[in-house]
């Protein structure tokens, strides 16, 4: 069998991390079988259409390297793959239908269906169509259309067998006519309905599997009959577990923080949401290492290790994928230099106002910085090293925030010492050593050693807390730090000549 699977989203909303598990997982299974990987955009619901969010979704799958065979963009011997575009094969499969007497033309209005489903309430049953316009003769259906009056089209159901077996759930046996009015499947403006496209779409278009929410799962003993009802051969399904917040309520394409595409903007690199999407609901048979390429993913997706219950998203592990990719990236010279040239550009970006040294954006200086803040996990993306946390990272503290440095009593004589012991120093020093050397240097000047080091940390950072001042110091370089402790002396010293001048 060759494998043809599709990706169909509607184009109602951005991409979230529940579509992206979708179009992966059929991503994965295509590639493993050496099949092809569709994407289909389902836009019937014209009312509801976002503008631009079939580009975004053709966006996203491009930068995660999901680059379906067949697509709107790609084109394709199935297409159109617009179902907007595809009207006329699902007027002529409708004929078919009617013909066959598996549809019907219902006359119903709005204001019957209210009332039908208001009086099922009332009673406390499940709303559904009471199928009154299926047993319209065709004289009576022919002179309503010929009055003009407004109508949709239903496909009829019948109790017939529609159980079949899911490759995630195991057999699933619903009997929807025992449940559920008939469905309607073109709707009065002359689109299709989800339910009749996608039986359309999938079979002209020679699918093979269909791997889709779980959501669907209730549904697909209905698609078996209009299968049947064609005399066509259904594909086989595997339906993908929930996925659901960490308080187990349900995603929405309405949150935010979960569209791929704002993750991105916050620093989250691709193969990172790649290997958090597979930490939810399983589909490998072994457990995988938090971070693995697109090609171990492909090779060791199994469709049948999918967990079948529903799953949680814990967000905090989406921080720690990303801290590995910062590290892995690091470690390969063009990724590495990726890194360099995206940090400079925020850097540049987030402090545009201010007054950046361009020493400090050198492609050594910027490299030492990515390697330090990734080897501790200080950071869970590079924007983070340009939050205030890291300010002094690129920004010495200012001669306003040095008059909080007045009260250590490090000064003139004491503070040309202090720098001598940290210029002595070499590039890539002994953390141990130097902290020898300032505790013998405290101990001299009579002033405690944890006052030493807060001195030293208001002088290159301004910051009360944070990195150990040696790390300060390691990040900073000798000269960097030695240049900051020099314009310090140079203030208080000044300050000191003024004092002496009022006095």
């Amino acid at each position: 069998m060759t494998v043809r699977v599709r990706f169909a989203p509607s184009p109602t909303g951005f991409l979230h991390l529940g579509g992206l598990r979708t179009a992966l997982y059929n991503f994965l299974f295509a590639q493993q079988n050496k099949g092809s990987f569709i994407l289909r955009i389902e836009d019937t619901d014209r009312k509801r259409i976002v503008p631009g969010a079939v580009e975004a979704i053709e966006r996203v799958l491009t930068k995660l390297q999901l680059i379906p065979k067949e697509s709107p963009g790609n084109g394709g011997d199935y297409g159109p793959y617009f179902q907007s575009q595809r009207l006329d094969l699902y007027r002529s499969n409708l004929d078919t239908l009617l013909k066959n007497g598996n549809a019907y033309a219902c006359f119903c209005s709005p204001t019957r269906l209210d009332l039908i489903r208001k009086d099922a309430i009332r009673r406390r049953e499940v709303p559904k169509y009471d199928n009154k316009c299926r047993n319209l003769s065709r004289k009576q259906v022919e002179e309503k259309i010929r009055q003009g009056l407004s109508h949709c089209y239903r496909f009829v159901l019948r109790s017939e067998e529609s159980n079949f077996r899911d490759l995630v759930y195991g057999p699933y046996d619903y009997n929807p006519a025992a449940h559920e009015g008939d469905p309607v499947i073109m709707k009065e403006d002359g689109y299709p309905t989800y339910h009749f496209a996608n039986v359309v779409d999938d079979h002209l278009m020679d699918i093979s599997h269909v791997l889709r929410g779980e959501e669907w799962l209730i549904s697909t003993p209905k698609h078996i009959l209009m299968y049947k009802a064609f005399g066509w051969t259904p594909p086989r399904y595997a339906h993908l577990p929930l996925i659901l917040n960490k308080d187990g309520s349900k995603l929405s394409k309405r949150q935010d923080d979960l569209r791929v595409e704002s993750l991105f903007s916050k620093g989250f690199y691709p193969l990172t949401i790649l290997n958090f999407v597979t930490k939810i609901g399983g589909g490998f048979d072994e457990k995988l290492d938090d971070l693995v390429s697109l090609d171990e993913l492909v090779d060791k997706f199994n469709l049948t290790s999918l967990n079948s219950s529903s799953c949680r998203l814990d967000m905090n592990r989406l921080d720690l994928i990303n801290q590995l990719e910062i590290k892995r990236r690091a470690k390969y010279p063009l990724e590495e230099k990726m890194l360099i040239d995206e940090l400079k550009d925020i850097v540049l970006k987030r402090l545009l106002d201010n007054k950046i040294d361009k020493r400090v954006l050198s492609e050594e200086y910027v490299r030492r910085v990515i390697h330090w803040a990734s080897s501790e996990s200080r950071i869970v993306t590079l924007k983070d090293l340009a939050s205030s946390d890291f300010s002094y990272l690129w920004e010495p503290p200012t001669e306003t925030s040095f008059n909080s440095l007045h009260g250590f009593n490090i000064k003139g004589r004491s503070l040309d010492d202090l720098i001598s012991i940290i210029g002595s120093s070499n590039e890539g020093f002994d953390r141990s050593e130097l902290t020898k050397q300032l505790k013998a240097f405290a101990k001299k000047e009579n002033v405690l050693f944890p006052v030493v080091m807060k001195f030293l940390r208001g002088s290159l950072s301004n910051l009360k807390e944070g990195p150990s001042v040696g790390e300060m110091i390691d990040v900073l370089g000798i000269k960097e730090t030695v240049s900051r402790l020099s314009k310090v002396k140079k203030y208080l010293d000044s300050n000191a000549i003024q004092d002496s001048r009022n006095a």
